[in-house]
């Protein structure tokens, strides 16, 4: 939790109470906690316990190549499907950057006929 000085706006820091630093009418409060300011007088005894609790929803992952829509007007190319039983020799393709531009696209392939998807660097 964050909170701000009232009078000043600066941030606030929890410091402890000392003996010497108290009142003799607020020697209850010594060894305490309190938020203090460190530009101006300000001070708030924290006499019970405080916490926030923040519930955070957790957001969707997308699909860092594109998910399903990828493969929409991409071309076609003559290309050997690795899994076995398929003797399927056209596969869609697309080209995407994804490491540095002084290195070579990557190449994504998915077969025509039984969508086994692969990818050459």
């Amino acid at each position: 939790m964050l909170l701000f000085c009232p009078s000043c706006s600066n941030m606030l820091t929890i410091t402890t109470l000392k003996h010497h630093e108290l009142a003799p009418s607020d020697l209850q409060h010594a060894g305490k906690n309190r938020f203090e300011c460190r530009t101006c007088p300000y001070q708030m005894i924290l006499d019970r316990r405080y916490y926030e609790r923040k519930n955070m929803e957790t957001k969707a992952a997308d699909d860092v190549l594109g998910g399903a829509d990828s493969w929409k007007n991409v071309d076609k190319t003559e290309a050997k499907c690795p899994r076995e039983g398929c003797e399927c020799r056209m596969a869609y393709f697309r080209q995407v950057q994804i490491r540095s531009a002084d290195e070579p696209s990557t190449s994504f392939y998915k077969c025509v006929e039984c969508a086994t998807e692969w990818r050459e660097n």
